[in-house]
């Protein structure tokens, strides 16, 4: 069962993706050659009538392509006019970032229906309870207390101080906290060290945070934006520490990492599925909005400096960028692979 519903959120997230590049190119009058989900061998193909797009089903779940006419360099077999690199600047622009607009637009359903579903959660770092036994439980936090910074980080959201505790796992922290009669005060403490049943050492603090649930109408308006607000800000927070050396590439997963995600997700329920689909929707649209070769967003920062200049950039240059950061990102994917590996291994 993990291994379908593995098959079923990676090929949501890519389809979604996918066909958001598909419709802009159909709806601009680009030739497309193939629309295809997975990558590798094909399993399954469908070319209907009077539609020159090959439908394609592929053996691996990891990603997907729509194979347009002029995507890189001129094609020969195909009018200039149904070509994309003859097509208008904005048609240009918006085949390209029409993937990333889907990621997020599904997203931002899924995260409705969620809310619709089992409410909304407190957004706010609150203190429900903390448990006896954890070096926590001997300072001044209470229940009802508000976390409002960690180690000098503003904590705006619950996911910033799940982060934030991630990023500085182990170590000594140092709270803010409002108490429930107003008064701030600062509080430094070290997590309680716990050695698991498997020889690994944990650490953790003992703290659990308010996630209350409400069905109010317009709490369930603003669960979207915020939700995605908050997502996007810790994949930015998550940028910032790898650059900074606070995080290890290693803490970073691939599709071996997700298969195990996907496990646990499934096993707690339908709900945390479709989150995790959100989730990837964003991951997904975040990394490809980047400025890096390869990535639909180096993809439209070209056409950004071409709108600049007033005139294109050769495409033998921009397709050589795009290959070498193609290389990198491959490079980068075989050794967080091999991480996820020794992970799950172990």
């Amino acid at each position: 069962m993990t291994l379908i519903y593995f098959i079923l959120v990676l090929g949501i997230t890519v389809l979604v993706h996918e066909l958001g590049h598909f419709l802009f190119a159909k709806h601009a009058g680009v030739h497309v050659y193939e629309f295809s989900i997975g990558m590798g061998p094909r399993l399954f193909t469908k070319k209907r009538k009077n539609d020159e797009t090959e439908y394609s089903l592929r053996l691996l779940p990891i990603g997907g392509f729509v194979a347009m006419a002029g995507e890189d360099t001129e094609d020969a077999d195909v009018p200039k006019e149904k070509q994309l690199i003859y097509k208008k600047w904005k048609d240009r622009f918006l085949t390209i970032i029409a993937g990333v607009l889907f990621n997020f637009i599904f997203a931002f359903l899924l995260l409705f229906l969620i809310g619709i579903i089992e409410g909304v959660p407190k957004n706010q770092a609150t203190v429900k309870h903390i448990e006896e036994g954890y070096s926590l439980s001997t300072t001044n936090m209470r229940e009802n207390d508000r976390i409002l910074t960690l180690n000098g980080h503003t904590i705006t959201t619950t996911d910033k101080l799940i982060f934030f505790l991630t990023v500085h796992q182990g170590k000594e922290m140092e709270f803010v906290v409002r108490h429930a009669n107003g008064e701030k005060e600062t509080i430094e403490v070290a997590p309680t060290k716990i050695e698991m049943e498997n020889g690994q050492i944990d650490y953790r603090f003992g703290l659990e945070i308010d996630t209350t649930k409400t069905h109010a109408f317009l709490a369930l308006l603003r669960y979207p934006f915020v939700k995605t607000y908050s997502l996007v800000e810790q994949l930015f927070l998550t940028i910032k520490s790898l650059v900074l050396g606070e995080l290890s590439v290693k803490n970073l997963s691939g599709p071996v990492g997700i298969y195990t995600v996907v496990g646990e997700s499934a096993k707690a329920g339908f709900v945390n599925v479709l989150y995790l689909i959100a989730y990837l929707c964003i991951n997904v649209g975040f990394i490809n909005l980047l400025p890096f070769p390869a990535f639909d967003g180096g993809r439209a920062f070209f056409l950004l400096i071409e709108k600049v200049r007033g005139k294109k950039i050769s495409s033998k240059t921009e397709n050589r960028i795009h290959s070498i950061g193609f290389c990198l990102l491959m490079v980068l994917m075989v050794w967080i692979t091999f991480n996820d590996i020794v992970r799950l291994i172990g």
